[in-house]
């Protein structure tokens, strides 16, 4: 992987909006916009996702000030602790280290320079190493 591809091949999947009232935000992008929503119970609560033709909404219940959300979500086909390890030697702040995500994959979480949240994601059995 070099310098200049570390993220360039993968897809931007899902968008995370941290929420103060998950039924609320159920009703805005549900009933108001008609996207399908649907609720999930996940090990730390539950959460919402809705799929559109090109990205996952997922809202999670957190307390959040303005700029914590959205958050860009890059998903990994596997390796995740080998973008750890690049992203740590570069000099970036990972806020959140490789942890379980809500589905049982793989999530980490770092900051760009004014302090936006990416993450990065592997689906649940993908290998940590490349």
């Amino acid at each position: 992987m070099s310098n200049t591809e570390m993220l360039a091949r993968c897809r931007i999947t899902t968008i995370v909006f941290l929420v103060a009232d998950l039924t609320r935000t159920i009703e805005f992008y549900g009933r108001t916009l008609g996207l399908p929503v649907q609720t999930i119970d996940g090990h730390d609560g539950p959460f919402a996702t809705c799929d559109t033709a090109t990205v996952s909404l997922v809202f999670i219940v957190a307390e959040a000030k303005a700029g914590d959300s959205p958050v860009v979500v890059f998903e990994l086909e596997g390796g995740i602790d080998d973008y750890a390890d690049r992203l740590a030697e570069r000099g970036v702040e990972i806020v959140v280290p490789v942890s379980e995500a809500p589905d049982g994959g793989l999530t980490l979480d770092f900051v760009d320079p004014d302090r936006n949240t990416l993450s990065l994601y592997q689906p649940p059995g993908s290998p940590r190493r490349r």
